[in-house]
Formats: C-alpha cells, sequence, structure tokens
C-alpha cells in the first residue's frame, strides 16, 4: 500500500496532565510506547509520537517519582512539574507550549482513553482539513449515573452559550501543533481551553472512539471542583451571561408592570381586600433575587478582569515537585 504523504512522517506530540498518576502512568506509557515507534493509520498515512508531556499538576500521590521514572526510561518522556495545583487545562495548556511536534494530542492519566484510537484520530483531520479533533465515546461514560446526568445538563447548557459544537467537548483532542502552541501563549487565567480552541478553530470535528474504565482509581473531580469546572466554563463562552441580565431586567420590568396595572384595575373596581404583606414580600424577593443574581454574575467577570489585569499567570513551571521541594533544603 502506498503512503498517501508521499513518504512524509506526521509527528505528535503527547500531552497528559497528572493530578494522581501514581499507578496509572505506567500502563498508559506502556500503551503509547508502540506509538513512539512509528507506524501507519487506518488510511495509510505515516506517524510517530515523538515525545510525551507529563505535567504534574501538584496532586497529592507519588506521581512526581513515577514521572522522573519514566523520563528515565523513555527518551521520548518528558516531565514538567507546576508550582501548585492550577487545575486540568491550565496544566494541559502548559504542555501544549512544550510540545514541537507537527499535531499535538490532550490524553488523561487515568487510562479511560485509549491511545490506539489516536491514528483515527489523525486520519480524521487529514480527511476533513480539520485543526482539531474531538475523541467522543460512541458508549456511555464510564461514571456514575449521577454525574453522568450532571455532564449531559452541563453540555446542554453549554451547547446553548456556544453553539451546538460545545456537546462534543472532550479531554482526548487532537490539535494542530501550531493552534495548541499559541494558543497556550496567549491564554489568559481562568480560560476554558475547548472555549479558547473554539475562538481559533470553530467547533472542530469528531473521531468516535470507545471509553474505557478509569484504572480503578476514584475520580479526583469532587462535586465542588465539577461546579467550578462548570461555572469557569459559562464565564469564559464570552459576553452571553451579560446577555442573560439584560433580559431578566427586561423581563423583570415587564413583570413589574404587569403586576402594577393589576394592582391599579384592583383599586378601581373596589376589589382590593383588607392590606397584607404577602404581595410585597413576594415582590421584593424576587427583584432582590434578580438584583443579586445580576450582581454576583458582574462580580465574576470582574474578578476575572481583576486577575488578567494583575498578571496572575495561568500556570508556573518550576524544576521539581511541591511536595519534593518542602522536603528539601
Amino acid at each position: 500500500m502506498s503512503v498517501p504523504d508521499g513518504g512524509f512522517v506526521h509527528t505528535l506530540s503527547v500531552v497528559v496532565p497528572v493530578y494522581q498518576g501514581e499507578r496509572t502512568l505506567r500502563p498508559l506509557l506502556a500503551e503509547l510506547a508502540p506509538l513512539a515507534s512509528g507506524g501507519t493509520t487506518p488510511a495509510g498515512h505515516a506517524y510517530r509520537v515523538t515525545e510525551v508531556v507529563l505535567v504534574h499538576d501538584g496532586g497529592p500521590d507519588g506521581s512526581p517519582a513515577v514521572m522522573r521514572a519514566l523520563a528515565a526510561e523513555h527518551a521520548f518522556v518528558r516531565a514538567l512539574f507546576l508550582s501548585r495545583n492550577y487545575g486540568q487545562h491550565p496544566a494541559t495548556l502548559a504542555g501544549m507550549a512544550s510540545t514541537s511536534g507537527e499535531w499535538a494530542v490532550t490524553l488523561d492519566e487515568d487510562g479511560q482513553y485509549d491511545p490506539a484510537e489516536i491514528p483515527a484520530m489523525l486520519d480524521v483531520a487529514l480527511a476533513e482539513g480539520s485543526h482539531l479533533v474531538y475523541g467522543v465515546p460512541r458508549n456511555p461514560p464510564p461514571h456514575g449515573l449521577l454525574r453522568n446526568a450532571a455532564s449531559r445538563f452541563a453540555k446542554a447548557a453549554f451547547g446553548a452559550l456556544l453553539g451546538s459544537g460545545a456537546a462534543r467537548f472532550s479531554s482526548f483532542r487532537l490539535v494542530w501543533g501550531e493552534v495548541a502552541r499559541s494558543l497556550a501563549a496567549y491564554s489568559g487565567t481562568g480560560v476554558y481551553l475547548d472555549v479558547a480552541l473554539s475562538w481559533v478553530v470553530g467547533a472542530g470535528t469528531t473521531c468516535p472512539i470507545t471509553a474505557r474504565g478509569e484504572g480503578g482509581r476514584r475520580s479526583g473531580y469532587t462535586l465542588r471542583k465539577l461546579l467550578a469546572h462548570f461555572w469557569r466554563m459559562v464565564l469564559t463562552s464570552g459576553t452571553r451571561p451579560l446577555q442573560f441580565i439584560a433580559w431578566l431586567g427586561v423581563v423583570s420590568v415587564l413583570f413589574a408592570a404587569l403586576l402594577a396595572g393589576w394592582a391599579v384595575w384592583q383599586k378601581l373596581t373596589n376589589q382590593v381586600p383588607v392590606q397584607g404583606w404577602t404581595s410585597l414580600v413576594i415582590v421584593v424577593s424576587f427583584f432582590s433575587g434578580c438584583i443579586l443574581l445580576s450582581l454576583g454574575i458582574l462580580a465574576e467577570y470582574l474578578g476575572l478582569t481583576v486577575s488578567a489585569a494583575l498578571g496572575r499567570p495561568l500556570y508556573l513551571v518550576v524544576s521539581r515537585a511541591a511536595r519534593e521541594a518542602s522536603r528539601k533544603p
């Protein structure tokens, strides 16, 4: 079979944000190692994984030692350490900034996604001329019922903010290398990676994959972290929440006008009973809630603006993990 690219080899850099990967990193590297030797995709494109960038995001386990050991065992593995826990998306962007391949692949540490699916994603990118391909599971995610329901709700809500393409977001991504590195250089604090990608490449395209279990470990995402993740996604999606405030004001004014008209009519037709506090409490509570909700959203936007103005970094790369540094003079 002839190679469609005339012998050209597509190089891939794999970025793995690490939080609790002490038990799952070695099995993951065992699956990535054959790809580092090169091969051809199902469509016949030659490829090779030239580097695997492990980014430690300040997790509580012994991942740093495992990362150093893997980097010593494999020439294609590099370990980066962040000064503290910044979150999955900043850690992924830190890894992207350090890549050199033609394409960058983002992959979770927990083994939920199979690296063997990467060649098929490359085929989709080359066939459709896309700079972004999401690996979207064809099977139900291997999570609990509540988390799956919350995930569906979040994607539906986000689809309303960014369009239907948001429902295809996944942490298993294939991104054109120039886009990945440029995005990592220009992204500001608090950015949601997939939102930033949608700004520069649109919705991208998808490749069906099969999701697996999370390596037998408990997910590092608590309910609080998932809610914070969702809220950051909403805030960085653009000005839709601000438009929501404007429409909330319009609806509130219309509601108040209708309520006032009804009260005047009741007064003119002598249908006003003995005065009480019920209607007053309802009106005050409703409009107070609208005001507080609006102020809360505006405060969140102001907080993001202040963080950017003060120069708060999205991430900071250091020479060793924080826990290791604390044990050394």
